[in-house]
């Protein structure tokens, strides 16, 4: 089978190489970098293209005989890509972290009969498969919490952080309103806010505070409490706070000296380097998923640890682990035909699809990914 990934930056890289091992597979990997291709090349059934993927016409251009395609893109280009899979008919696997709203694609996907999972990667992606499947288990579900966070194993001043995907993604979790669902209504917090801290065994004390991840949730999910938030090490929060309420985020021109500059360029050239993880830099990943429901007259809480490390054998980060390879795995259950619904699909969908949690656990169990899961049963 024929697969082509577009994007081959940090996640994109891992996506590709985890799909290349399997015999059965040929793998296109299209990026504009010709750097970040360079880094594939002489990998067995992998096929280098440079190619912008945001120019007219490119996508169809490149999708040729694919099987599948999976969009690895920054999330600023995510929905136009993805809209421009779905018009070629192709199934489409999609890690992108964009604004819009998928659903908007939902009609034209049914009308090319498509499959289309979007947002798979870790968070959203993983946690919502484990909400999808135990929504499923339960016969009512009563609140959803998810803490995640990606972060460098040693910290350094002044950020200690380093930015494990796009970095430009990483600001617009910081700007972009949060909402939650309290009550059954939708509300909107401010990101950055409603920071709290949380011990985490094997990381330690972390900070967690409001970001906009329940995504699709917020429509597929009839959960009277959600809500998520991400993770770092104390006191990360407050300063980006400090970036944001200064204007440094802003994408309104300022005239500097004559020449107008947006805020958020100059930002983004200032501390992209300085958040990029050097060669001799590790990573982790970290999630904590609670969800408390009833079944049978019994309340029960159900709580997912996930910790994962670097990978010094392969080289590969944990960030790009954890969401690249629930991307692989999920993309091969479309292709077997495991998972097989048409239109725009969230992650919870193939989380409450059968046989699909179970596939996933034991493709994360064969690349050393470990998910704990304690089920509790709690008073009234």
């Amino acid at each position: 089978m024929r697969i082509l990934v577009l994007g081959a930056g940090l996640v994109g890289s891992a996506i590709v190489r985890d799909l290349a091992a399997d015999s059965d597979f040929e793998v296109t990997a299209v990026d504009v970098s010709r750097p970040a291709l360079e880094r594939l090349r002489g990998l067995a059934r992998v096929e280098t293209v440079q190619a912008d993927v945001a120019s007219d016409g490119a996508i169809r251009g490149l999708v040729g005989a694919s099987d599948l395609v999976v969009s690895a893109v920054p999330g600023f280009m995510g929905f136009r890509t993805l809209r421009g899979v779905i018009e070629t008919g192709k199934n489409v696997v999609d890690i992108s972290f964009f604004a819009e709203d998928p659903f908007d694609l939902d009609e034209l996907a049914r009308e090319k009969g498509v499959t289309a999972v979007v947002d798979c990667g870790v968070a959203p992606g993983l946690s919502n498969i484990i909400l999808g499947r135990v929504d499923g288990e339960l016969d009512r579900t009563d609140s959803f919490a998810c803490y995640v966070g990606g972060l460098p194993a040693v910290r350094h001043w002044p950020y200690e952080y380093k930015s494990v995907f796009s970095p430009i993604d990483v600001l617009e979790e910081y700007t972009r309103p949060a909402r939650y669902v309290e009550c059954g209504r939708e509300v909107v917090r401010t990101a950055l806010s409603d920071a709290e801290l949380i011990d985490f065994p094997g990381v330690g004390t972390l900070e967690a505070f409001a970001t906009d991840g329940l995504r699709t949730l917020r429509r597929t999910m009839s959960v009277p409490f959600m809500k998520e938030k991400t993770m770092r090490y104390p006191g990360h929060a407050n300063l980006m706070r400090v970036f944001r309420e200064s204007g440094f985020f802003g994408a309104t021109p300022v005239d500097v000296d004559g020449q107008k500059v947006k805020p958020i360029s100059l930002t983004s050239k200032l501390i992209f380097d300085q958040w990029r993880l050097k060669e001799d830099e590790e990573d982790v990943t970290v999630m904590r998923i609670v969800i408390e429901g009833e079944k049978d007259s019994k309340r029960l809480r159900y709580t997912y640890h996930l910790l994962d490390r670097f990978d010094r054998e392969t080289q590969t980060t944990s960030m790009a682990r954890t969401t690249g390879y629930t991307c692989t795995i999920v993309a091969r259950q479309v292709l077997s035909g495991l998972f097989m619904r048409k239109g725009i699909c969230p992650p919870e969908y193939v989380g409450a699809a059968a046989g699909c949690y179970g596939d996933l656990l034991a493709g994360y169990e064969k690349r050393s990914i470990r998910l704990e899961e304690i089920v509790e049963e709690n008073s009234f």
